[in-house]
């Protein structure tokens, strides 16, 4: 097995002794630092049609790159059975991503299956270059909501952002396409790489904040983050989130508003008049590993507790393994209890440059 994969049979402290029988699996504790799992991203495809410079640079991500043979990735069946593991240990949400999770072939039938699971918010993450031929299928087949990845409306900007020469109008064609189809509220996520679109924040503040306040949109500014080592991170390339509010409040006044749950990722500002709120993801500059509460699910069935891990824990071979759903809930729980991750209150120039796996696989 690969040195970054842990055998997560091997997590032993939680694991049942004796006869297995079917009965609920308990809610999950705490990791190390009191932090409860309510979340779980999934990874559908580890492809994507855009080369995006702080994700799948083309430099790394050419025609050659080895994406992963269907044979290796989850079947929808194995996703679900995550899913309801998941569940049974207390997660209350589930978000597909990628890659791009549009490309993932029938995916309305794996959202209509997870639908089925009760008490989860089903939600999805994309690049909006399919969201409006799918946005009304994928809300007939039960998704409740969509965030969309934007990093630019001046076209030219966009289409160095994404690499791919992709026009930003079919973009705000999905967004309104999922708005149509009630997948809301959207969230509008933009990565901002000082010198490259930066130049933007305004522009999108100003689109989005017409519709915020009726339609729900609320775009999230994210500082450029190492995650991975495709990237080329640069420190200078980080743009502080508090410039970002400044920049946007010297304009359109804004006042902080508290979380909507613990461990909500983004900052909430809402402007002074009324008219919705923007969100802004600190990662860099202000850490909330104190409050993560994520688990992340690779397209191949590796298990992540950071989006910053260099290793993961094999959950496919346990899914295959014949174990039951509640020896498979108690290995899931004793490596929750075991968590220590806290990556970006460690982040240095070394641990920058450390072999990181990419978001590409694990999802953003």
């Amino acid at each position: 097995m690969n040195d970054s994969v842990i055998p997560l049979s091997d997590v032993r402290r939680a694991m049942p002794t004796g006869p297995i029988r079917n009965a609920a699996a308990a809610p999950c504790g705490t990791d190390t630092r009191g932090r409860h799992l309510r979340d779980l991203r999934i990874s559908v495809t580890d492809r994507c049609n855009f080369r995006c410079l702080y994700c799948m640079p083309k430099t790394v991500f050419g025609r050659d790159y080895p994406f992963l043979p269907h044979g290796e990735l989850l079947s929808f069946e194995e996703i679900v059975r995550s899913a309801r593991i998941f569940a049974s240990l207390g997660g209350s949400k589930i978000r597909l991503t990628g890659g791009e999770p549009l490309l993932r072939r029938n995916i309305e039938r794996l959202i209509e299956m997870l639908a089925g699971i009760s008490g989860l918010e089903l939600t999805l993450t994309t690049n909006g270059s399919l969201l409006a031929r799918k946005a009304q299928s994928l809300r007939d087949a039960g998704l409740q909501r969509v965030t969309v990845s934007l990093d630019a409306l001046d076209d030219t900007t966009f289409r160095k952002m994404n690499d791919a020469d992709f026009p930003v109008s079919q973009v705000l064609d999905g967004i309104a396409a999922a708005e149509a189809a009630r997948l809301t509220p959207i969230k509008i996520n933009t990565v901002v790489k000082r010198g490259t679109n930066d130049h933007e924040i305004l522009p999108l503040a100003r689109r989005f904040r017409a519709s915020a306040a009726s339609a729900g949109h609320i775009v999230r500014f994210i500082e450029f983050m190492d995650v991975g080592g495709s990237n080329h991170w640069k420190l200078d390339e980080v743009l502080p989130s508090s410039e970002v509010v400044k920049r946007i409040s010297a304009e359109m006044p804004l006042l902080a508003v508290d979380p909507n749950y613990p461990g909500e990722v983004a900052e909430r500002w809402r402007y002074a008049d009324g008219g919705g709120e923007i969100g802004v993801v600190s990662s860099v500059t202000r850490a909330f590993c104190a409050s993560c509460t994520r688990l992340r699910l690779s397209t191949d069935g590796i298990l992540y507790p950071c989006l910053f891990a260099e290793r993961g824990h094999d959950l496919r071979g346990l899914l295959r393994s014949g174990r039951s759903d509640t020896e498979i809930a108690a290995a899931l729980s004793a490596m929750w209890s075991q968590r220590t991750d806290n990556y970006s209150e460690r982040r240095s120039a070394e641990t920058a440059a450390r072999k990181k796996i990419e978001m590409s696989y694990i999802g953003g």
